[in-house]
């Protein structure tokens, strides 16, 4: 392969693989396979599961552009399908890490069956096209050699069950303990987290006590245990079985989100029947306005106004920072097959940061692709009061986004905002004004309309980005 073309680059996330490293040229994502990735490669095409649905698109190029260097030769290239919105499993509902499981663990079944493996079990092997989980680490896909364990099985608990287990059994959310560890939940923190009849549970005295001992002893936790299974024809059954058995324990948690505030808000708040239908309107009349390629809904809670635009827009990002409406969207939206809109738990006033080596490997939230146009409806009342983030810094970060905006402004007497100012002390927040806010708004855009809804405490408007 020539010599790497300035206008391609590589992606930070894809180095650890020293047999395949994606890269980009323009819109078009790309993978370059050593010569044993492409033995590997040859041998998942002609097993059949290269067409399977549930795989990113691939083929084959033969006039690659030049691209990511590897320590080998490069001997094939890959083109991929591209994801729309790249997400990480921190930003996933229980649901949504669940079933990223699910898909690993059938897969490698599938894989074993025709004479492959996994080389690993991380769920940033996984991406969501709206509700449906995808699989886009083709290069992950090798030949099973004689004798093999099931090599991802430490890291599939580290990042898949460990923290299945930590919401379902415990209540936790698990989002902040991935994205305070791109590794994942390690066996001997996960069994200081447990209780002493957590023992007698399913599964949790070999995957969680015993895996902790043998790392203690071991400082690895698989050596003796591979010297010990390693006699031909053990492998296949043993991996085989392990999965199986982990499918099991993985599909039958469950967890419901509480019936809070927040999750049951579409039929508690402070709206009119007549100011929903008309909030409705004004949505859908900005929407059908001209064509959009993103949208983003912050504060969607359980998706109403994001299927609004999703009637008009190419993609929908659905964002909210409570976990419980979002897990309701995600499981309302695998039912009906969508593939627009992509439900994500993720806290605006603390998005995701950049994270893992020179924190490049995983981007931050504001730089997977810029909307073109943002709802921001009912949150910017969170935002400045309930997170304590100035109105100027509120608007400043909404225009940061990028794109045009809808937002809605409840006024200091509506009864949520009385709610969140009931908390605080006299005389806090002189900056919540709707005069005030509607300045610092029209700073950075150009404020195209506004419409004072009937109850008189909440106003819509609609901007576009000021030139410059």
């Amino acid at each position: 392969m020539p010599p790497s073309d300035p206008a391609t680059r590589a992606e930070p996330g894809s180095f650890r693989d020293p047999e395949s490293r994606i890269f980009y040229a323009g819109d078009e994502v790309y993978r370059a396979l050593s010569p044993a990735g492409w033995a590997d490669f040859q041998a998942l095409a002609t097993s059949g599961l290269l067409g399977d649905p549930r795989l990113v698109q691939t083929r084959q190029v033969d006039d690659p552009p030049a691209g990511a260097a590897l320590a080998t030769d490069v001997a094939a290239v890959l083109r991929h399908e591209r994801i729309p919105f790249v997400s990480y499993p921190y930003e996933w509902t229980f649901s949504m890490l669940q079933d990223a499981a699910l898909l690993q663990l059938d897969l490698a079944l599938a894989a074993v069956e025709k004479g492959l493996m996994l080389k690993d079990s991380s769920p940033y092997n996984v991406q969501f096209l709206g509700a449906r989980p995808v699989f886009i680490d083709v290069g992950s896909f090798e030949r099973l050699r004689e004798a093999e364990l099931w090599v991802g099985y430490r890291q599939f608990c580290m990042l898949y069950l460990f923290p299945l287990l930590l919401q379902s059994t415990k209540g936790l959310s698990f989002q902040p303990w991935l994205r305070g560890s791109i590794d994942g939940i390690p066996p001997a923190e996960m069994r200081a987290l447990m209780s002493f009849r957590d023992r007698f549970r399913r599964g949790y005295a070999t995957h969680i006590y015993l895996q902790a001992r043998f790392e203690h002893r071991d400082s690895g936790g698989q050596s003796g245990l591979r010297s010990a299974l390693a006699r031909p024809g053990l492998g296949k059954q043993l991996i085989t079985a392990n999965l199986r058995k982990m499918r099991k324990l993985v599909s039958r948690m469950d967890w419901s989100p509480p019936d809070g505030v927040w999750v049951a808000y579409a039929g508690h708040n402070s709206y009119t029947d007549a100011d929903a239908r008309r909030k409705d309107e004004f949505v859908r009349e900005v929407t059908t306005s001209q064509p959009w390629s993103l949208v983003w809904d912050i504060g969607c809670n359980t998706g109403r106004h994001s299927r609004i635009a999703a009637e008009h827009a190419s993609r929908v990002i659905a964002i909210d920072a409570d976990q419980g409406p979002v897990e309701l969207l995600y499981r309302e939206l695998r039912a009906a097959g969508d593939d627009t809109i992509l439900p994500l738990t993720v806290n605006l006033a603390d998005p995701s940061p950049g994270l893992g080596w020179r924190g490049l490997e995983r981007m931050p939230l504001l730089q997977r692709g810029a909307p073109d146009l943002v709802l921001a409806l009912a949150v910017v009342h969170h935002l400045a009061i309930g997170n304590n983030l100035p109105v100027r810094e509120v608007v400043a970060g909404l225009a940061e986004i990028g794109g045009a905006l809808v937002v809605e402004f409840p006024t200091r007497e509506d009864p949520m905002v009385q709610k969140l100012l009931g908390h605080k002390r006299p005389g806090l927040h002189p900056d919540y004004d709707r005069r005030y806010f509607e300045r610092c708004l029209a700073e950075v855009f150009d404020i195209r309309r506004t419409e004072e809804l009937g109850s008189g405490t909440r106003i819509l408007y609609y901007a576009t980005p000021r030139p410059g």
